[in-house]
């Protein structure tokens, strides 16, 4: 006799057993914790542990962010900076990826630091600290979007010029390679089943990129930098007559190597036990990022021929690529080469900022967090993507763009913006964390008990450190050109949050206490559900149904349950519809 669901009468406890047993095997339990969190299981499960540390070491590739770095980095601080910023950087970097995988461990979700805040922040400020989260992390995505995309077209051009000596680089030329590269790596996240396959791919090319460039430069290089060059030379060119201000202004740049940790936290829902996997990710992601980017630094400045202010006043305006010409005594094909490789580390570092800021975009929309949250909330049906999401926030990573011709100056404190607001981003909940008590939490399985303490408080100490630090002006005299603009884009930022939560966001924002309501119908859903299995969802609700104006979330808007009454043809029993 075939079971049936009523959706205004919950199984019996009969009823309930028969479908338990018969979904024992198909049963998935890391859908049923999503659902528990009152989220549907939208997303196919495609990622392994080796796709999801593809993503996160594409995205934070610390050897390529310091090659993009020698373009300002130079002048604040010289090797000095770039080799002991690194180390520095990397022990803080290992306090914020601690913080970041025990939150990612205990609540998995694809909301990141934005759904922590709402779980860990006291009742009354949860909605409006979540709201504030996750606009933060969202901004800090895109602006990081943008600031690699200008890497690669200022790279790209940058091989042009020293093939072509006589051509004189214009702002605008880099503008058409920016905005070429990004649409390029646009449609590499149009496809959610090629993703996982892409990420393992941009993983290995940055590897084996660092690789080949760590040999071939030293070994080509007709002569070689002194150790007391490369570990003691300290350059400021900035203007300070502090060393040490000089220094931690520069040190933005560096950072940058090391930001955007959170970005595995965001696929949490497209692998399997992302409870264990995410955290493997993170903490990957910091201890290879450290290791080829150190050595990278360091065997780039033991290679430099020639004189230093030359390397950095290159009519290319790319450092890197100067060093390997001199390096490989004139050797155009070659330098050029060596470079590709550094444009195809860098592509595969956009497509994975496309990923990270695409899924930040969908989840912080499925909480109506976002306007548009009905449009931009919705999952693909057959590319099993948030293609709206994607679009619109490549689109506003295009939009960024202009802002390079108006004033290189402003578009650089962009950079320091993103660093800086993905701290905020991370505090946020870590804050809350420690305010609730540490043990006053379940926690998941990497937990590091005292250790996280510590790792929690290096987090905070650290953010607001850079909050007020890189704020600094780049270089004195203070002049229009030369300003640190990054106090203006906290402003737009803080308007636009301000704006949309009193005209909108405060009485739509979907926080945890309508989760809470909307995931027991949820759970119930996915208990009946015949169609969860291992790999999740195997059939999809068309997301452009104007009943489902949620897309992803657990109700349909109207507080009512997403679980809906079909047949199920295979097995005449019962199953979600999505």
């Amino acid at each position: 006799m075939a079971t049936h669901y009523d959706p205004e009468k919950p199984p019996s406890g009969g009823d309930m057993d028969v479908m338990d047993a018969k979904n024992a095997q198909s049963l998935d339990m890391d859908a049923m914790k999503l659902a528990e969190m009152g989220y549907r299981q939208d997303m196919q499960r495609n990622y392994s542990v080796w796709s999801v540390l593809g993503v996160g070491f594409s995205l934070t590739n610390s050897w390529f962010g310091i090659s993009a770095a020698l373009v300002t980095g130079i002048n604040s601080g010289g090797p000095l900076l770039i080799i002991y910023g690194i180390i520095l950087l990397a022990v803080i970097s290992t306090g914020v990826g601690i913080s970041l995988s025990e939150l990612a461990s205990a609540f998995p979700n694809a909301g990141g630091q934005y759904f922590w805040a709402n779980e860990l922040a006291p009742k009354k400020y949860a909605n409006f600290a979540s709201y504030l989260t996750g606009w933060l992390a969202w901004a800090g995505s895109m602006f990081t979007s943008a600031s690699v995309a200008l890497a690669m077209g200022s790279a790209t051009v940058g091989c042009y010029q020293l093939a072509h000596p006589d051509f004189a680089i214009q702002r605008w030329h880099v503008f058409v390679s920016y905005q070429l590269c990004n649409i390029f790596c646009f449609g590499f996240n149009c496809v959610g089943k090629i993703l996982p396959a892409v990420a393992k791919i941009t993983l290995w090319t940055s590897l084996v990129s660092c690789f080949v460039i760590l040999i071939a430069v030293p070994a080509a290089a007709p002569t070689h930098q002194h150790a007391k060059f490369v570990f003691a030379t300290f350059i400021n060119n900035t203007g300070w007559s502090q060393g040490g201000i000089a220094f931690i202004v520069g040190l933005v740049n560096t950072n940058w190597a090391f930001a955007c940790l959170d970005c595995a936290t965001h696929l949490a829902e497209e692998v399997h036990h992302p409870e264990r996997m995410v955290p493997i990710a993170i903490m990957g992601t910091v201890g290879i990022g450290f290791v080829t980017s150190w050595f990278f630094g360091m065997a780039m400045f033991f290679s430099i021929v020639g004189d230093f202010s030359e390397i950095v006043a290159s009519p290319t305006q790319v450092p890197i690529l100067e060093l390997f010409y001199r390096a490989l005594r004139d050797n155009l094909g070659g330098a050029i080469f060596l470079e590709a490789l550094i444009i195809a580390t860098g592509l595969g570092c956009l497509v994975a900022s496309h990923t990270w800021q695409s899924r930040l975009c969908w989840s912080f929309a499925r909480d109506r967090g976002i306007p548009g949250h009905k449009w931009l909330s919705k999952v693909h049906p057959t590319l099993d993507v948030p293609i709206f999401a994607h679009f619109t926030s490549c689109v506003i990573v295009g939009i960024l763009g202009c802002l390079y011709l108006a004033s290189l100056t402003a578009f650089n404190s962009m950079i320091a913006a993103c660093v800086v607001l993905l701290y905020i981003s991370y505090s946020v909940p870590v804050a809350c964390l420690l305010i609730r008590g540490r043990s006053n939490i379940k926690p998941g399985p990497f937990w590091l008990g005292p250790f996280g303490l510590v790792a929690n408080i290096v987090l905070l100490g650290y953010t607001v450190f850079t909050l007020v630090m890189f704020s600094f002006p780049y270089a004195k005299p203070v002049t229009a050109g030369n300003m640190n603009y990054v106090s203006a884009v906290y402003g737009v930022v803080a308007a636009i949050v301000a704006i949309d939560w009193f005209v909108r966001a405060r009485k739509s924002f979907r926080g945890v206490g309508e989760r809470k309501t909307d995931a027991d119908n949820v759970v119930q859903g996915v208990r009946v559900g015949s169609t969860v299995t291992a790999d999740g969802f195997q059939g999809h609700h068309d997301p452009f149904d104007s009943g489902d104006i949620r897309g992803t979330a657990g109700g349909n808007g109207d507080g009512r349950s997403a679980v809906k009454e079909e047949p199920n043809k295979a097995n005449d029993g019962p199953h979600v519809v999505r």
